[in-house]
């Protein structure tokens, strides 16, 4: 494979890696672009460890597809009996010391090549057939890189990892080379999708469906070689700013035959294009609003140009008033995505995605999960997840989000006979009531935290919640310390730095979550940015992020019977519990409801007491962080060693800021003392 540049990071990929695979007689049975970067994985590993890659006669391991198994004389009796093997699956079908990797495609091959290389051969396991398949089948990573320089947003929007990996202020990097390390690295856990550009589109990114298209067709044929279909974020008034319509109008014919033929362009050019990501009606972003029409009427007006060539339409239900009025406390943005859109169930093309962030607010560090999610049985899903850390430290804290991606794929929407999340957004429920599985797959998408950061994530550590992601889209039930795990393994190769790291990233969620907002309040950060601490920075501003302290208490009153209504949009027995104070958990408490300081948690504490304890809990933590890496740093790589020691140094600089603003100001709105008499400015 291409090598990167020395001084670049190759992550959970070594160059070296020391596997036992490569040192085996290993043969190859498949055809097309992925067996061809299979066939060359192979030659790179075995020519590193002394194996070779031979005829299927002189092999100890066997890499195929199943179209080819029969003819290679592979017994694949077992295999029957526990069915066809899914496309992007494959089995590992083990008889006297050997073992064949039987991909359902050349795309399932590829996974059970990256599935090997990751996790061993194990020449002594037991014959048998082992089948592993992805629980979604669209696992997708959406980009939000500008082209050109933006003034406000830089070159990534919400990217915290240096500049774009495509771009380059205002054209496409010469030298792809990182482009298609990336490419590997997503393929090696499963992501099968990536959308290219911006959801906020500016000038232009448009200009990617018309005159840039030729920049698409050099990333797809990057992507391509590892499973990767690639997707373009449009603007829903590209037929007036692109094509000089004077309407975007989505039941206009007009509007209707200029995407056909742009979509028409696009294929032409690249006949694998997967589809499009479109953000309407939210942030200032144009909408079918605009022309008095549903979100159901722009979605399949362009599902419809897309579905004679097989695409898809990816479509953000993050649909809100950000022009709200701080007093009115009867509009709750927490409300917003299942008003518009619940009633939309059962309207949209088979070939629209509904795109669901996993919280009904915006990517906090502690939500309930979107009712959203339960409310459109009938509707295609994709759970949205945001890897960059836009409001969990920004790669500048380590933050491992994979529990709680963990336990909001794993929540039950109902009792716990009730499908899961990842159930619902994969399709399962669904697809039990109807013969098109297809008609409802889904899956997880989210927001991508790689860049031109020669560590890719500007924290080393951050490119844990990268590859956490792919492994929890590929089976949600895998726990989140064995996928950390499995990292470490793979990208130290040093004990004691794994165990240090281990212990700086194992509850790093929650003491992000200590030394922040308190109890699912969330915001409490500066406007625009979104770093650091800065209590009322939202507070009176248009956007319904509000968290209503006051003398007397704090919290958001989502009851039914005296607040917005919200906790009644979850079925039983959920809304139940959140609709009282005294049955919502903790976690969650000021989320649903505005309590006295007073109030106790179920943990004993009072509320304030809850503030105080856990801001400076969080700073101890994060010392101990600091401490358990200066231990190790020295046998640590330096890049990385001088890297996560800058990011540490900052994490505790501003959790020291968090604990005593937020400490101070509720000292000084509830005038009720630390009861541990500890200073407080």
């Amino acid at each position: 494979m291409s090598p990167l540049p020395p001084t670049a990071d190759h992550a959970w990929l070594p160059p070296d890696p020391g596997h036992d695979l490569g040192s085996r007689a290993v043969a190859i049975d498949a055809t097309g672009p992925l067996g061809e970067t299979v066939r060359a994985e192979l030659v790179a590993l075995t020519a590193r460890h002394g194996g070779s890659v031979s005829s299927p006669e002189g092999a100890t391991v066997v890499l195929m597809t199943a179209d080819r198994a029969a003819d290679a004389g592979i017994d694949l009796e077992a295999l029957e009996e526990v069915g066809d093997i899914p496309d992007d699956g494959f089995a590992l079908v083990r008889a006297a010391g050997n073992v064949a990797v039987v991909g359902g495609s050349d795309r399932g091959l590829l996974y059970g090549f990256h599935h090997v290389r990751r996790a061993g051969l194990d020449l002594d396991a037991p014959d048998g057939v082992e089948v592993d398949a992805p629980a979604h089948p669209i696992r997708m990573l959406d980009h939000w890189d500008n082209v050109a320089v933006h003034p406000v947003m830089g070159r990534v929007e919400r990217g915290y990892s240096g500049g774009s990996l495509f771009y380059d202020d205002g054209r496409l990097r010469p030298d792809l080379t990182r482009v298609g390390h990336y490419a590997r690295l997503l393929a090696s856990v499963g992501i099968n999708r990536v959308a290219l550009n911006n959801v906020n589109v500016h000038a232009a990114e448009a200009r990617l469906l018309t005159d840039r298209l030729h920049d698409v067709v050099r990333l797809a044929e990057v992507f391509r070689p590892q499973g990767i279909t690639v997707y373009l974020s449009v603007s829903f008034s590209s037929p007036m700013t692109l094509g000089g319509l004077p309407t975007a109008d989505p039941l206009e014919e007009s509007v209707q035959s200029w995407w056909r033929a742009a979509v028409d362009r696009v294929y032409d050019a690249i006949p694998d294009f997967g589809g499009f990501v479109v953000k309407a009606d939210s942030e200032g972003q144009p909408g079918p609003f605009g022309y008095g029409r549903t979100h159901g009427d722009g979605a399949n007006m362009l599902g419809r140009a897309l579905a004679p060539h097989g695409g898809e339409v990816f479509w953000r239900a993050f649909v809100y008033n950000h022009q709200q009025d701080w007093r009115d406390r009867s509009t709750d943005r927490a409300r917003a995505a299942y008003d518009h859109f619940a009633p939309l169930d059962g309207t949209f093309d088979d070939n629209v995605i509904l795109q669901v962030k996993h919280g009904p607010m915006d990517f906090q560090v502690r939500e309930p999960v979107s009712p959203v999610i339960g409310a459109v049985p009938r509707t295609r899903l994709a759970l949205e997840l945001q890897v960059t850390q836009e409001y969990t430290g920004q790669q500048r804290h380590a933050c491992y989000l994979a529990p709680m991606w963990s336990q909001v794929l794993g929540f039950p929407f109902g009792d716990d006979a009730a499908p899961s999340v990842s159930q619902l957004v994969a399709g399962a429920a669904g697809a039990a009531a109807d013969a098109s599985a297809e008609a409802h797959s889904g899956g997880v998408v989210a927001v991508s935290n790689v860049g031109a950061d020669e560590h890719w994530t500007g924290h080393p550590f951050a490119q844990a919640n990268l590859y956490a992601l792919g492994r929890l889209a590929w089976d949600p039930d895998l726990s989140p310390e064995g996928i950390l795990d499995e990292w470490l393994g793979a990208t130290f190769d040093d004990d004691a730095v794994r165990d240090a790291a281990r212990s700086i990233m194992t509850g790093s969620w929650q003491t992000y979550e200590s030394y922040t907002a308190p109890l699912g309040v969330g915001w409490m950060v500066r406007p625009g940015h979104h770093y650091g601490p800065d209590v009322d920075g939202y507070e009176y501003t248009p956007w319904g992020t509000y968290h209503f302290a006051d003398r007397d208490g704090i919290g958001v009153d989502r009851s039914v019977a005296t607040g917005t209504g919200y906790a009644g949009l979850y079925p039983e027995p959920w809304a139940s519990r959140y609709e009282r104070p005294e049955t919502t958990p903790d976690e969650l408490l000021l989320f649903f409801h505005h309590v006295p300081y007073t109030h106790r948690l179920h943990s004993g504490k009072t509320v304030i007491q809850h503030i105080y304890d856990s801001h400076f809990e969080g700073v101890e933590r994060v010392e101990e962080m600091v401490a358990a890496w200066e231990a190790v740093a020295d046998r640590a790589p330096s890049a990385v060693a001088q890297r996560v020691g800058e990011r540490l140094a900052e994490q505790l600089r501003s959790a020291v800021e968090w604990r005593d603003q937020i400490n101070t100001y509720f000292l000084r709105k509830s005038g009720i003392p630390d009861e541990q008499g500890r200073t407080i400015y």
